[in-house]
């Protein structure tokens, strides 16, 4: 008897601004593309945009409140897509505004990697009307014939 593969992997998690706790997170989600058979390379953007996003949530959305308040992070992963979402509970801000760190200018600034990294390897980035909330989406590359 062949084991199942699930349709999907989903769940919510609160995530503390602890490493143990982000680091248990970002293990999550890559099991979960590890049993939907995403090969190394698209683990490895889904993970590195994951770890950016929280990042960014909780050392620059949480920057004024107290240290154990948590993100929620809600993921869903399916053979074809993952789809993931971080809400910071901050007071939000504008990503038109966040300087592009490969201009001449910025490039010595540390503001907006996180930011490019995740739309570089993501294949849908959004952001909603108050900048609390992050969603990105991955899409399966197709297989080479």
């Amino acid at each position: 008897m062949t084991k199942q593969q699930p349709k999907s992997d989903s769940a919510t998690l609160d995530v503390e601004n602890d490493r143990a706790q982000v680091d248990s997170a970002i293990d999550q989600v890559g099991a979960a593309l590890e049993r939907h058979g995403y090969d190394k390379a698209s683990r490895f953007a889904v993970k590195l945009a994951l770890q950016e996003g929280l990042a960014n949530a909780l050392n620059h959305g949480h920057k004024d409140l107290p240290p154990h308040t948590p993100v929620r992070l809600e993921y869903t992963v399916t053979p074809d897509q993952v789809v993931i979402s971080i809400q910071d509970k901050g007071p939000g801000f504008d990503p038109g505004g966040v300087p592009d760190p490969t201009l001449d200018e910025n490039l010595e600034r540390p503001c907006g990697r996180g930011i490019m990294l995740i739309r570089a390897y993501m294949s849908d980035v959004k952001f909603d009307r108050s900048g609390t909330r992050l969603e990105m989406r991955y899409e399966r590359p197709a297989t080479k014939a």
